[in-house]
């Protein structure tokens, strides 16, 4: 079964507005047992808009993305960030299919 995954682009409005949505995310997330595997870094905008942060967090499947997405306890988290971030957030099937190198 592919993993599934939470991919967002944001870009931060109102910095001292989020200092307590990190922890609270943190929290939410060990719960879901979920792994960043994109947080911020480096990056260059080859096509399209970029936004300042990009994320990309691992869950052991979709459902359990969604599940994370749509609980309680990220509701919370995301009330702490309201109105300090424009956000764009997907929640995405992996792919275990076949490969270009198979």
């Amino acid at each position: 079964m592919p993993n599934g995954y939470w991919i967002g682009r944001i870009d931060v409005i109102k910095p001292e507005y989020t200092k307590a949505y990190g922890p609270a995310l943190a929290a939410v997330l060990r719960k879901y047992d979920a792994k960043f595997r994109v947080r911020g870094g480096t990056f260059e905008a080859v096509e399209g808009k970029a936004r300042d942060r990009n994320i990309v967090i691992e869950f052991k499947d979709y459902e359990t993305a969604l599940a994370c997405y749509h609980s309680p306890e990220y509701t919370k988290a995301r009330a702490l960030r309201a109105d300090a971030v424009d956000i764009d957030i997907i929640v995405i099937e992996g792919y275990d299919g076949p490969q270009p190198t198979d």
